[in-house]
């Protein structure tokens, strides 16, 4: 990761403080992804619902939306890694009726968690947040990956800009959030997305609602 990418992963969870991660599901759930990235909630946590493990690893837990709505197991043990200390407090709180663990990491370095233990790994809108291109940012699969057990899941949804439909209003603020630093996805595209799932993965799925692309692998 170069010095300018760091500096623009730090800067740009710095918007996630206790004050507007209260507003971040209406504004993520029923704002964003309703009316510019047209993708039903609902299929999200369907997502998370054909996926989850006993023993789940999240990365980018926002406020631990999906993990709560989403069907979950006996025992269910959840670690938590996010650079911004607010979101893992929020989402650990939030989860607290499971084994939580929270884990202060960057997802363009190596994990500090123990490989191959995880049975299932989420990066749910993560990816179009990580600065770079897309063949540089999709090294986060390669850090997630080495925590999940061989056979185990991997899955996640990311916006992306090139290969599918952007209506008008999501380009103008996908524009401005891009120029602002809190996405970069100004050169994701869903060619790109299938290359880097299928260069690690040969079992993966790839679908596409509004400009979103859910993706599902199995980790070898």
């Amino acid at each position: 990761m170069t010095a300018s990418h760091s500096d623009q992963v730090i800067a740009g969870q710095a918007m996630y403080n206790p004050s507007t991660l209260r507003l971040y599901d209406f504004a993520a759930f029923q704002l964003n992804c309703r009316f510019l990235f047209r993708v039903p909630v609902s299929e999200v946590v369907g997502l998370f619902d054909r996926n989850v493990s006993a023993k789940h690893l999240d990365l980018g837990v926002g406020t631990g939306y999906f993990l709560d709505h989403c069907r979950t197991h006996p025992g269910q043990a959840i670690t938590l890694a996010d650079l911004n200390e607010h979101s893992l407090n929020h989402a650990a709180a939030r989860l607290a009726r499971f084994d939580v663990t929270t884990v202060q990491a960057n997802a363009l370095e190596p994990l500090p968690l123990p490989g191959r233990e995880f049975g299932s790994a989420s990066m749910n809108f993560l990816l179009h947040c990580v600065p770079g291109d897309m063949r540089e940012k999709a090294v986060v699969f390669d850090n997630v990956a080495a925590c999940v057990k061989p056979g185990g899941r991997l899955f996640g949804a990311t916006v992306l800009t090139g290969g599918v439909p952007v209506n008008p209003l999501a380009k103008v603020m996908l524009g401005a959030w891009n120029k602002r630093g809190i996405m970069h996805n100004a050169a994701d595209s869903l060619d790109d997305l299938r290359d880097a799932l299928a260069a690690r993965f040969p079992q993966h799925k790839l679908t596409v609602r509004g400009c979103a692309a859910l993706f599902e692998a199995e980790v070898p």
